[in-house]
């Protein structure tokens, strides 16, 4: 018999497309456990994506970048005085469970901190394994989102269900970006948002790529592309943009929960393998996401979304490409393919 959850606490703090992943699994713990109560350890920043989730009961930040900063700047103490005060904090809530998903060093010394009496890590390595007293191997439906963290429910004996990620949308941030789409004459349901960047150049597509996508998808469907990503991705969102006065250009002007909002009002998602496009995912939106590189995922478990991935023998090279930068992998997918996704997509909404 499994031991029940009364206190749990989740540790996944940072990587927006896994917290996105592992959005189900509150849900999972509160069918099987409902009167547990739920936390989740997250990095500031991050944690917007969890606020109104119904599962989670509580954030806690961990301040990662300020400690980082702190530490180059000679603040040890004041680190070390903040690692003291999380560990109380930790402490004092009297965890029972803690489910470190992350699986790294890092995430193990945060669970190992609760003193919990059962601390559960997922594929644990970095030495994090020995401050666990389990370890679940990373395992499940291979090709499936999210799979790795379903597979972490089944093993605990939590009633999984579909195990689909799941978002919660806030309803001062959608006011805002309703106000802010109207006036650029855009409504909800009128554009398609774009997810064009991440953390490395071997999981981007073509900015030409994007621009014919962007002209193709203005004239076949009347849908106006608005583009998302982080204040890095500012520049290159406005060269894409230049193609045609239409696009709208939000690369680093929105936070979480406004990007959150735009997705969840938009005809379609098209993105790259990065967080922004998961939330499509998340949202049940209509999503064509474009992977060369890696490959997460190829089910994404609704029928309104599609993955195009080559497959080529070189693929998925991750971290490590051999291509001298050509990436054929992404190259040969065409704005014509992936037109052809958007369109098999759209007809088929209700």
């Amino acid at each position: 018999m499994q031991k029940p959850m009364q206190k749990v606490l989740i540790v996944r703090t940072s990587a927006i497309g896994d917290v996105v992943f592992a959005s189900a699994l509150p849900a999972a713990i509160r069918r099987t456990w409902p009167q547990a109560q739920i936390s989740w350890l997250v990095e500031p920043g991050i944690h917007e994506i969890l606020q109104g989730a119904p599962c989670v009961d509580q954030l806690i930040l961990f301040p990662k970048a300020e400690w980082r900063k702190a530490w180059k700047n000679g603040q040890r103490r004041a680190v070390w005085r903040g690692l003291r005060e999380l560990r109380a904090r930790l402490r004092a809530e009297g965890f029972d469970t803690v489910l470190d998903l992350q699986g790294l060093l890092k995430s193990g010394v945060l669970a190992w901190l609760t003193g919990a009496p059962r601390r559960i890590g997922l594929g644990s390595k970095e030495g994090s394994q020995f401050l666990m007293h389990e370890v679940i191997p990373r395992g499940g439906i291979k090709g499936r989102i999210g799979s790795e963290y379903r597979y972490l429910a089944e093993q605990l004996g939590l009633d999984a269900g579909d195990f689909l990620p799941t978002l919660t949308v806030d309803a001062a941030a959608r006011a805002r970006m309703h106000a802010r789409l109207a006036q650029q004459g855009l409504a909800p349901g009128r554009y398609a948002v774009f997810a064009p960047f991440t953390t490395r150049p071997q999981k981007h597509w073509f900015e030409d790529a994007w621009q014919a996508l962007a002209s193709r998808l203005m004239a076949d469907t009347g849908l106006v592309p608005v583009i998302l990503g982080g204040p890095a991705d500012a520049e290159a969102g406005a060269r894409i943009a230049a193609a045609d006065p239409r696009i709208l250009n939000l690369a680093g002007q929105t936070r979480l929960p406004e990007a959150v909002a735009l997705i969840a009002d938009a005809a379609l998602l098209v993105g790259v393998d990065t967080g922004l496009t998961h939330m499509g995912t998340a949202l049940n939106r209509p999503t064509v996401a474009i992977f060369g590189s890696t490959c997460p995922y190829l089910d994404t478990g609704r029928p309104n979304g599609k993955v195009i991935w080559l497959g080529m023998e070189c693929s998925p090279c991750r971290r490590r490409p051999t291509c001298a930068g050509r990436f054929t992998c992404l190259r040969d997918i065409t704005p014509a393919r992936v037109m052809d996704e958007v369109q098999t997509l759209l007809s088929a909404r209700p």
